[in-house]
């Protein structure tokens, strides 16, 4: 079976209302290396593979639907080292982004965590093995 085949998760797009807050904040609070930067279509380099921004509702995408206000439509997770889970806190508190849940351990997922949201209102989440 072809499905079975699949290896790897190349790229992730999110959907934007505000594409040039979202842009700003993934390039200049994350620190993502720019792969692609048009007005339509934003990628970085995230590890092996790429977080890609778009507009929501471009003319070629009429499946998009429309964003809830007020609710994630996605979760992202980025892993790092158990130290930098601190350090990644403060420098998102020194960006002036708002905390949803500062550094914890969750014992039954065996991470130290941290939770956030970008923009356009997904959950980010860093974290480390513990």
């Amino acid at each position: 079976m072809a499905i079975g085949t699949i290896s790897n998760l190349d790229y992730v797009i999110l959907l934007c209302e505000h594409l040039a807050k979202t842009r700003e904040f993934y390039l200049n609070v994350m620190k993502f290396p720019l792969e692609m930067d048009r007005p339509d279509w934003v990628s970085f380099r995230v590890g092996s593979g790429l977080l890609t921004l778009r507009p929501r509702g471009r003319r070629d995408s009429w499946h998009d639907g429309p964003a809830v206000d007020g609710s994630a439509c996605i979760q992202l997770a980025f892993r790092v080292p158990p130290p930098a889970v601190e350090q990644c806190h403060q420098e998102l508190i020194a960006s002036g982004v708002e905390i949803l849940s500062p550094p914890k351990d969750l014992p039954s997922w065996r991470h130290r965590t941290l939770f956030f949201r970008d923009p356009e209102g997904n959950i980010i989440e860093i974290y480390a093995e513990i």
